[in-house]
């Protein structure tokens, strides 16, 4: 399974991007976190780990980690707006469920 990315979500990350000044990509990772277990990662990538793997979406390169793909295999970002909130979204199929806050989910 690929990971993928909506045009928005591309959009905004090349926006990032082109305002820090720097950078190869976007990482995608996993931590351990919440109550269900496991949290998103999201950080600017200036260097490349050993393990790493790229994925070129676009003009858009995402990096994720070999132990966090099992987790995030056929991922798709998305980055929403609703009223005056925005922030990039997870449609994971490889979550079963998560958090009632929504800050974590499990597998």
């Amino acid at each position: 399974m690929a990971i993928s990315m909506t045009p928005a979500a591309a959009e905004r990350v090349k926006s990032f991007l082109d305002s820090r000044g720097k950078g190869i990509g976007l990482r995608l990772g996993l931590k351990t976190s919440g109550c269900s277990g496991m949290a998103y990662i999201i950080e600017f990538v200036d260097d490349l780990n050993l393990d790493d793997e790229v994925y070129e979406i676009g003009d858009v390169k995402i990096i994720i980690d070999a132990k966090s793909f099992i987790y995030l295999q056929g991922i798709e970002l998305d980055f929403v707006k609703e009223g005056l909130n925005e922030g990039f979204q997870f449609n994971n199929p490889n979550a079963k469920g998560e958090c009632g806050c929504g800050e974590s989910f499990t597998v």
